[in-house]
This record gives structure tokens, sequence and C-alpha cells, in this order.
């Protein structure tokens, strides 16, 4: 049995949203009692001489949350990355099912999807602070013990 559980959270770029989503969660998880950790990747890792979406980077600040929380470059992902994960997070259905089920056709039903739009159609203004609330609730239903699998209605206990 590992001593931590592992979240993965997926976007196409690996630069802005999953990023983020893994530094909430790494700053939060573990003041809360949570033995998890997450981690990101991305299906087209983005290629910037920066690491990190600047508005991740300034909504962090703005949070005392040191970038550390996160990975150092964008990484694309990996099949054993999705066997290692306990759980897989995609943050946009329609942007990241068929990507899934593209490369990793196994894993589409098995890949929790959010509903967090990339800044071409959403303001970081507005879609940062739903990762926040996306990964908070995620944390209290870990912290409870269970949280929602891919499917609807299936719960995963752990």
């Amino acid at each position: 049995m590992k001593d931590w559980q592992t979240v993965l959270f997926l976007c196409t770029g690996n630069f802005y949203r999953s990023r983020y989503a893994e530094a909430w969660f790494n700053y939060h998880a573990p003041r809360s009692g949570l033995h998890w950790r997450a981690a990101s990747r991305g299906f087209r890792p983005h290629l910037s001489e920066v690491s990190l979406s600047s508005h991740a980077c300034e909504r962090l600040g703005e949070h005392s949350i040191p970038r550390s929380f996160t990975r150092r470059v964008p990484t694309r992902l990996s099949a054993t990355d999705l066997t290692e994960a306990s759980l897989v997070i995609a943050m946009l259905e329609s942007e990241h099912r068929p990507m899934i089920r593209g490369q990793f056709p196994r894993w589409e039903d098995r890949v929790r999807y959010w509903n967090i739009h990339d800044i071409d159609s959403e303001s970081p203004h507005f879609a940062l602070p739903l990762i926040e609330a996306e990964v908070e609730k995620l944390i209290g239903q870990l912290l409870a013990g269970h949280a929602l699998g891919a499917g609807q209605d299936v719960m995963i206990e752990f």
C-alpha cells in the first residue's frame, strides 16, 4: 500500500489549468490532514520560455502559495502516469475526452471530467476560482474517504 495517494490533473498544455489545480491541491491537501499529493500532465505540453502561465503565477502569489507546489515544466501525459495515479481528473470534458479516447482509449471512462474552460473561452478571473472550488470540494470528498468516480453514480472508496 502506498503511503500517499495521487490525483493526476490533466489539461491540454500543462501550462495553466492543470498546473494551477496541482499547486492548489498540493498546498491545501496536507494542511487539511490529507495524505494525497497531486501531479499534472498535458496532452500537448505548452512550449514557452516561461514554465507556468502568468495568470496562474499571479493568482498563486495572491494566496501566498509558492510555485514549488507544481512541476517545474509542462510535461506530456504517458500511460504510466495514468496507471500510477489513484484518481485522474481532466479539466474539460468536451476538450479532453476526445484526447483520452484517441491516445488512451481504455481510460476514457476511468477519468473524471470537470467543466473548466481554457483561457480562450473563459477569463482566468472566473476559471481560477472555479478550479479552487473544485479542488477544495475534492479534498473534502477525499477526507471523507470517497470521491465521485468517472461515472455519475460511481463512488470510489479510499
